[in-house]
């Protein structure tokens, strides 16, 4: 999701609305992954949860982008339908899977129990 957004965002237009939410798609955008991968590589359910917080926050953030993006015509919505069903389905299964772990009574990172 985040190279498609790099995508996106050179594909705007090379105004000073484009470049300003271009840069907080990205900043956003980015960060989903950052976060996501960081996440995976937490020590305990406590920096897990926290991680996958900010993943959620951050997803959330680019949706907000990504509609901004439609509704001020600076790119139509067809083009951009797709990234926009992904961006909500990662922003779902973080939320369900956030709720997941918060109901484990241990944490096992490997996923084991």
């Amino acid at each position: 999701m985040a190279l498609r957004v790099i995508r996106l965002v050179q594909s705007l237009p090379k105004s000073s609305t484009g470049e300003i939410i271009g840069r907080q798609l990205i900043r956003s955008a980015t960060s989903v992954a950052a976060n996501y991968y960081s996440a995976c590589k937490a020590r305990s359910k406590a920096d897990f949860l926290n991680k996958l917080g900010i993943v959620e926050e951050e997803a959330d953030e680019t949706q907000l982008w990504i509609e901004l993006i439609i509704e001020s015509g600076l790119i139509r919505e067809i083009r951009l339908n797709d990234l926009l069903r992904e961006i909500k389905e990662i922003t779902a299964i973080i939320a369900s899977s956030r709720i997941t772990v918060k109901g484990l009574r241990k944490y096992d990172p490997e996923g084991v129990g």
